[in-house]
């Protein structure tokens, strides 16, 4: 091998390592912790939790999410038919990296587990049951959720993130309602839903 082809590779190497090293230094991944709350449309009542999340950078602008929300109070607050719920959502974020922020648009499905009661509560003998009831004894709801919001990066790797989004949430029929309405079949409640939190890139 002479000379000139051994500078042709060796330049060809640093080439490759040049533009190599921003891929390997962008950051693939993230997690971070939240507090989440949420107005339900159907009960009337707001519900707070903690969670935490893991994402993916999966191609350029879209982030794959998996999240997860733990709400330990009783709900609602009058009259409680659950002691706790668990939340997970799973999807993805679409959106650019602009300077310090990151304004993205969201959309994610999963579950919502409503665990019994810590205490008993009444229910009335009816035909369709109140849907409170349905709820008491303890039920898996899917769940799905759309909207947006914003991270801010103080540094490169450490991140603040505001997202709003509308969490529809797909009941059982034949119930009574909230609202004292009967519902022959599955019917769909909308929830306004916040988070903020913080969270880690590498």
């Amino acid at each position: 091998m002479n000379a000139t082809a051994i500078r042709v590779l060796i330049a060809c190497a640093v080439l490759l390592r040049a533009g190599s090293a921003p891929a390997q230094s962008r950051p693939r991944f993230e997690v971070g912790a939240y507090v989440t709350s949420t107005t339900s449309s159907e009960f009337d009542a707001s519900d707070i939790g903690l969670g935490g999340r893991f994402s993916w950078n999966a191609i350029g602008p879209l982030w794959l999410d998996s999240e997860v929300s733990f709400y330990p109070r009783a709900f609602p607050d009058a009259r409680p038919f659950s002691g706790a719920r668990l939340e997970g959502l799973f999807g993805g974020t679409v959106g650019p990296r602009l300077g310090p922020a990151r304004p993205f648009a969201k959309l994610r499905s999963g579950f919502l587990s409503v665990r019994p009661a810590s205490q008993p509560f009444a229910c009335i003998l009816i035909f369709p049951p109140p849907l409170s009831c349905e709820l008491g004894a303890g039920r898996i709801l899917l769940a799905s959720e759309f909207g947006g919001g914003v991270e801010v990066f103080p540094t490169q790797r450490i991140f603040a993130r505001v997202e709003l989004g509308d969490r529809v949430i797909k009941y059982p029929g034949p119930v009574l309602d909230n609202h004292r309405a009967v519902r022959t079949d599955a019917f769909f409640s909308h929830d306004l839903r916040w988070a903020a939190g913080a969270g880690f890139r590498f």
